[in-house]
């Protein structure tokens, strides 16, 4: 199995999560949104696991400069288009383990999951 970590270089959670898989010695691939984009089926099927408020990240920068317009009334196809148009709004990191996916970083949580991983 492959794990793959999504989000952006620059984000401090992102080097936490980075360095903790790195100390535990679990092999995974990053996925830049900036540099690789993000399909729509596959923001579909995390939305399926976790639900789409989960993955919103509402107190990103890019949410809060959005139009009031577009920040009320969200439901699960207007916050889908934002964050495919802005991956940035999607909560950091969003852990891939195949049949399940893990969003935020919590290092009790990545223990549980990748601990017998290795």
């Amino acid at each position: 199995m492959t794990i793959t970590i999504y989000g952006i270089t620059n984000c401090d959670t992102i080097k936490k999560a980075r360095v903790w898989l790195e100390s535990h010695h679990v092999a995974y691939r990053f996925h830049d949104y900036r540099v690789e984009g993000l399909e729509a089926v596959r923001l579909d099927g995390w939305a399926g696991k976790v639900g789409w408020e989960i993955l919103l990240n509402k107190a990103s920068t890019t949410f809060r400069e959005l139009s009031d317009t577009d920040r009320l009334s969200l439901d699960e196809n207007k916050a889908k288009a934002l964050m495919l148009a802005n991956p940035t709004m999607i909560k950091r990191p969003v852990l891939d383990l195949g049949d399940r996916i893990l969003v935020g970083f919590k290092p009790d949580l990545y223990q549980q999951a990748v601990g017998g991983l290795k």
